[in-house]
């Protein structure tokens, strides 16, 4: 549970001063998107690529779904947020991500098979 807090507090801080900085949207509503980001990619990106791949390809994927992530709620909620803003934003993310289970969680994963 610490490490998904650290890991929330780390993306929450890319997230929100980006999503702040590039956008027009409140505190509470990048927090939110922050937040939602950090669980989807808690759920797929470690629970499972991490689990069964490496994790250079688990931050890649990071990547890719942090942009689609931000596309899609840029589209829905009319955010001014760019494609070249989307992607700079996923790629801090993934990049934090990718230091974060590189040097501070420096767990071993195994296939099993």
């Amino acid at each position: 549970m610490l490490k998904f807090i650290l890991k929330w507090l780390v993306n929450g801080a890319i997230v929100v001063a980006l999503l702040l900085y590039y956008t027009d949207i409140g505190f509470w509503n990048a927090a939110l998107a922050a937040t939602g980001l950090t669980v989807v990619s808690y759920l797929i990106g470690d629970q499972f690529l991490l689990r069964t791949t490496n994790n250079f390809f688990a931050a890649l994927c990071d990547i890719v779904l942090a942009a689609i992530y931000l596309a899609v709620l840029s589209y829905g909620f009319s955010w001014d947020l760019s494609w070249g803003e989307t992607a700079f934003l996923a790629f801090l993310f993934g990049v934090a991500e990718w230091v974060l289970h590189r040097f501070l969680f420096n767990e071993e994963f195994r296939v099993s098979g």
